[in-house]
């Protein structure tokens, strides 16, 4: 069924070449209530200036669960139906935290994996331990391929696609980040700690790469990038959004690092690891 919604943005994925779509990204988020919501596909790049939106921003748009994704939180939206709304401060988390506090917060993996098992839930907020390694892998290819870049042109050559005012090339390629990112982290699990590994696939994280890459070159991106992502965030109170693929239903990803400020939790049983 077809119902308008409220929702706060708390994910975005940084886009893939679609068929389709030409891009699509995965946007996640939650509504007023606290129930998560995943939307899929968005083609985040191709949507006019006055409906895109950010992490951490409210949206209305009219939404209706995906038949073709058994997850129950996946939807379709309806693009041309956004609104986008307030984006909430970042120089004051209150407000972000009164939101997060409405969603369930895992202390482990294997408490989300048996909600997965149990419940079918397939998106959940998950609070690491501590992260103990970041790995950088090269991607399987540092190019797209010739596939990939038919798909994410295609949509480019359709002389009426875009307003006549509107040049085709003023969408440009996607840029191919040519790394893998993947957090190992640990959580304690029956009373004692047990590591896990996930990729990451957050916007924010490949749009750091992007950044730091152009401001430090080539030799020089890694050393800053790691100090964001094994120093700045994990000092913070760093929270993992964690969603399954489609095809894959038993395999996670890190759809979104979430870092409020570090607040002490006396009664929090993890509070004594640091």
């Amino acid at each position: 069924m077809r119902r308008k919604a409220r929702i706060l943005i708390l994910c975005k994925t940084y886009p893939s070449p679609s068929a389709t779509y030409a891009e699509t990204s995965c946007v996640a988020g939650m509504d007023e209530q606290g129930n998560l919501i995943r939307l899929f596909p968005v083609p985040f790049r191709l949507i006019t200036e006055d409906q895109q939106f950010a992490k951490w921003q409210w949206i209305e748009a009219f939404i209706e669960r995906s038949p073709a994704d058994r997850r129950p939180e996946s939807h379709k939206i309806g693009v041309d139906t956004i609104i986008v709304g307030t984006r909430l401060p970042a120089a004051d988390w209150t407000e972000r935290r009164t939101f997060l506090d409405k969603l369930t917060i895992y202390n482990s993996f294997d408490e989300l994996e048996n909600a997965r098992q149990e419940n079918n839930v397939t998106l959940g907020l998950l609070r690491p331990a501590r992260i103990t390694e970041l790995q950088i892998r090269k991607a399987a290819s540092e190019e797209w391929t010739a596939q990939e870049i038919e798909k994410l042109e295609s949509l480019q050559r359709q002389p009426n696609l875009f307003d006549e005012h509107q040049e085709r090339a003023s969408i440009k390629r996607l840029e191919k980040v040519p790394f893998d990112f993947h957090y190992t982290y640990e959580c304690l699990a029956d009373g004692e700690l047990k590591s896990y590994t996930h990729k990451i696939v957050d916007w924010e994280v490949s749009q750091l790469y992007r950044n730091v890459r152009r401001r430090h070159g080539a030799e020089g991106w890694e050393a800053p990038f790691r100090q964001k992502l094994n120093v700045e965030l994990p000092s913070r109170d760093l929270m993992l959004l964690m969603g399954t693929i489609h095809r894959f239903p038993g395999q996670w990803l890190i759809v979104s690092l979430i870092y409020p400020p570090k607040l002490p939790r006396e009664t929090d049983p993890q509070f004594s690891l640091f």
